[in-house]
């Protein structure tokens, strides 16, 4: 059984910066894809950013790029997300999930966290 935490949610001021991280348990020969994606309150889960594997391939939501950046941690199946320019509209629990194969769609993942709150007040 894969496990997947998340940590590193909170509340900030618009404008301010939050870094999440998320670690995926289990054996695998390449690693996993890790993603992250997002829900605010009425509204469906949305794609925020995604890494391969390798880390080689990173893709992102259309409303973060250029303010957030995922990348790998220093450990295997780990993932860092840093969220840079915040504003309200990104207040969300924000989950982190894990694939052999992953992609931008969050039913191309197998497993998931719990979720972490992401508060952005103005």
């Amino acid at each position: 059984q894969v496990q997947v935490v998340e940590s590193g949610g909170g509340a900030v001021q618009a404008g301010g910066s939050l870094r999440l991280s998320c670690v995926a348990s289990g054996r695998t020969l390449n690693g996993y894809a890790m993603g992250w994606f997002r829900q605010a309150p009425g509204k469906e889960r949305e794609f925020v950013a995604a890494i391969s594997p390798s880390g080689g391939r990173t893709y992102y939501g259309d409303v973060v790029k250029g303010r957030f950046t995922i990348s790998k941690g220093n450990l295997k199946n780990t993932v860092v997300l840093q969220m840079n320019s915040l504003n309200p509209e990104d207040t969300a629990v924000y989950y982190c999930a894990a694939d052999l194969v992953g992609g931008v769609n969050h039913g191309d993942y197998d497993y998931w966290g719990q979720g972490t709150q992401v508060t952005v007040n103005s």
